[in-house]
């Protein structure tokens, strides 16, 4: 069976960076699961149809294949409100998080390119989509310091926002993940938590690197 590393966390926790990281150190996929739904409401737009249209969005989940996951990171239409409102529409369709569900699944049982592992990062991958991976972290860090690197991330991107707006909107957030009913963002019983709170992303990285290590080598 491919190994499977979880990574789990809340929003701009660092937990993407550490994980497409850890993907190249391990020599694994890595998988951007929080694009997948934005992918999905995207490709309905581009056909030209409503992403609340239930019928169009399933298709185009359905039609989602794991090449074209690999690059999803490089497409920067899937970092812009419109993919962001896409994302929220097609995400409460049933048929579509069947969909999406199913092909996480198979991307952690067959990694592409004939990979040996893969490296997942979301909300609920060591609890829902992977519970028997064999390394999960739970990324975290104070709520500050997240709207922090999201304030400056979209200043960088021209944005016109305040970092009270983000802040607020981050924390508003943190309660709806936490309390939703379906894949609720919680650490598995078994993962191990790693606050990036006062450490850079490089020292997240290596801090990652040792736990997987670790656990991957116990294991052995």
């Amino acid at each position: 069976m491919p190994t499977i590393i979880a990574i789990d966390g809340p929003s701009a926790s660092g937990k993407g960076t550490i994980a497409k990281k850890l993907a190249a150190h391990f020599d694994y996929a890595h998988l951007d699961t929080g694009l997948l739904y934005r992918a999905v409401g995207m490709a309905v737009i581009r056909a030209g149809q409503d992403p609340s249209d239930a019928e169009a969005a399933e298709r185009e989940a359905k039609a989602l294949d794991a090449a074209k996951a690999l690059t999803l990171s490089e497409e920067s239409a899937l970092r812009t409100d419109q993919a962001s409102v896409a994302a929220s529409k097609v995400a409460v369709i049933p048929g579509v998080r069947a969909a999406l569900l199913k092909f996480q699944k198979d991307f952690c049982q067959t990694p592409p390119n004939g990979k040996a592992g893969a490296v997942l990062d979301g909300r609920d991958i060591g609890t829902v989509i992977a519970p028997d991976a064999k390394v999960k972290i739970f990324v975290t860090a104070s709520a500050e310091a997240r709207a922090e690197r999201r304030f400056k991330e979209l200043q960088e991107r021209g944005e016109n926002v305040t970092y009270a707006a983000v802040l607020a909107d981050m924390k508003e957030r943190d309660a709806r993940d936490a309390k939703r009913t379906i894949a609720p963002t919680k650490p598995a019983p078994d993962a191990v938590i790693l606050d990036t709170t006062t450490i850079d992303a490089e020292q997240s990285f290596e801090a990652a690197a040792e736990i997987a290590g670790k656990k991957l080598a116990t294991d052995e």
